[in-house]
């Protein structure tokens, strides 16, 4: 798919955890419940392994239900007795975070300078978009979508589709803003634009398309993207 550089994408879709919200306190309980400073990476790991099981296979339970079952397999594979009660708070501090401290100034800025904004998470519909609500995020977004809607989960190419469609804009001119290797790799082999915002502890798909932008934060990311021709 041909894209046009240079230009202003006609929507930025960003994805919701670890772009734009901060999971370290989630982080940090998950690996001392665990005793095992891995233990965040394994389970959020299984978590995109077996979500994409479940797209690859045809079915669909929603992100917190695929977290849950994969919390206690990350129990079973350290060794950790660690109770059911203590593995569903876990899961749920997800929606205990709050957003990184450049995502606001990044979201004026483009809000300020005429850009379509929205987002598109793997979490459920019925958390996921009453956080954005709760951290103050949401007003910035003309919608906030889910993966919820397609029963599969990115980087399948559906859910992005699915968003270029809602929003009446071809899926070549949307542009996926993500700080994971594996949306930026789902979102330009769907045949969009991507902008990766490079937070630490992530990195690039060596075997996917290189994305047009990159930048360590996204007020950076902002800067970059208002320089684009309108």
């Amino acid at each position: 798919m041909q894209h046009t550089p240079n230009k202003r994408p006609a929507l930025l879709l960003f994805d919701v955890n670890e772009t734009l919200l901060d999971l370290s306190d989630m982080q940090q309980a998950v690996n001392k419940a665990f005793n095992n400073e891995l233990a965040f990476k394994l389970w959020f790991a299984q978590l995109l392994e077996y979500s994409l099981v479940e797209s690859v296979t045809g079915q669909y339970h929603d992100f917190s239900e695929v977290g849950q079952a994969v919390m206690r397999m990350t129990a079973k594979m350290t060794g950790q007795d660690v109770p059911e009660e203590k593995q569903k708070e876990l899961v749920t501090m997800v929606n205990a975070s709050k957003p990184h401290p450049d995502v606001v100034p990044g979201l004026e800025k483009l809000q300020q300078a005429g850009f379509r904004l929205a987002t598109l998470t793997n979490s459920p519909a019925k958390t996921g978009i009453p956080h954005l609500e709760k951290v103050g995020l949401k007003d910035f977004f003309e919608d906030t979508l889910s993966v919820d809607s397609v029963e599969k989960f990115k980087p399948h190419p559906s859910p992005y589709q699915y968003a270029a469609d809602k929003f009446g804009v071809k899926l070549e001119n949307l542009m996926m803003v993500a700080a994971h290797g594996w949306d930026m790799a789902g979102a330009t082999r769907a045949g969009a634009r991507a902008a990766f915002i490079a937070r630490p502890g992530h990195t690039l798909y060596p075997l996917a398309p290189e994305p047009e932008l990159t930048a360590p934060t996204l007020s950076d990311l902002a800067d970059k993207l208002i320089q684009l021709e309108e």
